[in-house]
């Protein structure tokens, strides 16, 4: 059941595939992320790129924008990594195999070192001028007349 899309939506399928097939992997990957979000559009044009006759940046950020499906698209983009798996392509094979390993094989997150206590810097006492001090000292200071 194909649903009707607004330019808009066809315009950033669109500029997002381009991305996508890019040869500078940082754009192919942050193109791949954004189309994870998109649901069934972003799983088919991961898809096309991951097995299609594609460059290696493609595949590769393909198989990155697959493994952060999120939500009820998250166990059809696990099977299209195994299906990639089993591909004849090898760089589809290895980006696929990887993505499968590193979902099951979550890195844990580096721990942010506590910075060592520094000494706090002890304040000098100051002398507190009395409150009526600007006074007394424009009186002191301007000359007798006479």
């Amino acid at each position: 059941m194909e649903r009707e899309r607004d330019p808009a939506t066809i315009e950033l399928l669109k500029n997002l595939r381009d991305k996508l097939l890019s040869e500078n992997i940082s754009v192919a990957r942050v193109a791949a992320y954004n189309l994870s979000w998109l649901q069934e559009d972003g799983l088919t044009l991961l898809k096309e790129a991951l097995f299609g006759d594609y460059p290696k940046t493609a595949k590769k950020a393909a198989a990155y924008g697959l493994r952060n499906m999120k939500g009820r698209m998250k166990k059809m983009a696990v099977e299209v990594l195994r299906q990639g798996r089993e591909s004849a392509d090898q760089v589809t094979r290895e980006a696929c195999a990887k993505s499968l390993y590193l979902m099951e094989h979550k890195p844990k997150r580096k721990k942010k070192k506590p910075a060592p206590p520094t000494p706090k810097a002890r304040r000098k006492i100051k002398d507190v001028p009395p409150k009526n001090a600007k006074q007394k000292r424009r009186f002191n200071n301007r000359p007798f007349n006479r």
